[in-house]
């Protein structure tokens, strides 16, 4: 609606002075051309005449009496000024309607910038002069329509970043705060990179959000415009990474004396290429570390809490499994989001053993550790072990790699795609008072697990009342050991 009031105006304003029009899609978007300096613009020349009687009637007609509408009002209040006096009216008297139908927050130019743009040069030839989509025309009182003809849509600049950060992949987790070249003193860089940690989603048992797992790609841009400017011809970019909200986190303490996890391959998902960064530091609630991307190298890096472990090579870990000699691979059901979590049973003997990893997805060793179980228990690497073997014959084992895939893809530090802390959910509990509740006020019980809430475990324990349970694991990893890896 506002946009149809700024044609009228613009049908108006050209029928009203000979030269001047008004920009509509510049005034409704907030445009600017190379050739104004603010939203809306008037261009004009000088005429001593204002209307003649024989265009003052034509020009009323097409303006209505009674504001029906916002634009219908506009163009009352358009005949108000022109009934009132035979003088030309001044510009902050025909921008006054104007503003008032139009919000503040969609057009900054005032009646005193429009005052100011109607006293520059008139262009030569007698043509209008507006923005790239405004019609010119010459020279006349009768109203056309052509020069309301503007595209309404706005266009938008692209400007390549000199830093990327990317986190859309399986298990990323980083999303981009900002960056600010350096002052040439601080730690001999060039620029800070700040980043934060997404959260999970909220957890109801807990009533809170876990986060602490990051896992993202930094990419230097050689063709940005900062690369071809300020650091024309440097070989290499020194960044400081500032992970803004690490002193948040879940367990923030695991930070202290922690080193970052880094690896300039063209995939997050070969183990072996992950190195640590030795200078990292907690400085203040934020974590810090440095890396040197080379312009015409390693122009891309990715950064861990710990490397992460893919449901693609999750799957390959199964396919291997279902075709070793005395394995068998079932599935104990679909998550939240329809992903399988897979088991593997291994061994015939007389006790019943389930294993279990990764009920916190960010836990990514507890995955490293089930491979490694599944390729010795069943000889994945094609070396005879006698201690395999004994254990085969007196267990029956059930691993699961992973019951939380949905977290783990998502790069959740601690919870499944609906929120829920699967270690919290294997029994009822007292649910959390609800805000403003008395003290001493009965608690009502968390279900748990639920299918709704928490498939994983409860798929699961469905399977452990089929075959019994003698011996139980639960795989966790501590952020603070650092033998972990």
């Amino acid at each position: 609606m506002r946009l149809a009031a700024m044609n009228i105006v613009a049908i108006s304003l050209s029928s009203v002075r000979p030269g001047v029009a008004f920009a509509s899609r510049n005034a409704r978007f907030g445009a600017r051309s190379p050739t104004t300096s603010r939203g809306a613009r008037f261009s004009s020349r000088s005429s001593s005449k204002w209307l003649s009687s024989s265009s003052r009637p034509a020009l009323l007609a097409t303006l209505p009496t009674r504001p029906a509408s916002s634009s219908s009002s506009l163009g009352a209040s358009l005949r108000d000024l022109l009934e009132q006096s035979s003088d030309p009216p001044s510009p902050a008297a025909v921008a006054a309607p104007l503003a008032a139908q139009i919000p503040a927050e969609d057009v900054s130019t005032t009646a005193s910038d429009v005052e100011e743009d109607v006293a520059e040069e008139e262009p030569k030839g007698g043509m209008m002069k507006g923005p790239p989509g405004a019609t010119s025309s010459t020279s006349t009182s009768t109203p056309t329509s052509t020069s309301t003809q503007a595209d309404p849509t706005p266009t938008k600049s692209y400007t390549e970043p000199m830093i990327s950060i990317s986190d859309a992949y399986d298990s990323g987790n980083g999303e981009f705060v900002s960056l600010r070249f350096a002052d040439g003193e601080d730690d001999y860089c060039d620029v800070h990179v700040h980043v934060k940690i997404k959260p999970d989603p909220f957890t109801q048992l807990e009533n809170k959000q876990h986060f602490q797992y990051f896992s993202f790609r930094s990419t230097l841009n050689p063709d940005s415009p900062a690369m071809r400017g300020l650091f024309h011809g440097k070989k290499s970019i020194k960044v400081k990474y500032v992970l803004d909200n690490a002193g948040y986190a879940s367990y923030a303490a695991a930070f202290q004396g922690y080193s970052t996890f880094f690896t300039t391959r063209a995939t997050p998902f070969d183990p072996d290429s992950w190195r640590r960064k030795d200078d990292t530091s907690v400085v203040g609630k934020s974590l810090t570390w440095t890396h040197t991307h080379e312009v015409d190298g390693d122009a891309s890096a990715y950064f861990a809490y710990f490397p992460p472990y893919s449901q693609d090579r999750h799957l390959d870990l199964i396919s291997k499994c279902a075709m070793a000699e005395g394995a068998t691979v079932k599935s104990l059901g679909p998550t939240i989001e329809g992903r399988e979590i897979d088991y593997v049973t291994v061994g015939n003997g007389p006790n019943n053993c389930w294993i279990i990893h990764r009920q916190h997805p960010g836990e990514s060793m507890a995955e490293f550790y089930a491979e490694g179980l599944l390729t010795r228990l069943l000889g994945l690497d094609d070396k005879w072990d006698k201690v395999a073997e004994r254990a085969r014959e007196l267990y029956t084992f059930r691993i699961v790699p992973n019951i939380n895939p949905d977290g783990s893809c998502n790069g959740y530090l601690r919870t499944n795609a609906d929120g829920q802390n699967l270690n919290r959910e294997w029994c009822p509990s007292p649910a959390p008072l609800a805000e403003g509740s008395e003290d001493d006020a009965e608690p009502e019980t968390y279900e748990a697990p639920t299918m709704e809430r928490s498939p994983e475990v409860y798929h699961l324990l469905r399977r452990m009342d089929e075959t019994g349970c003698d011996a139980f694991l639960d795989i966790h990893g501590d952020e603070a050991l650092p033998f972990n890896f």
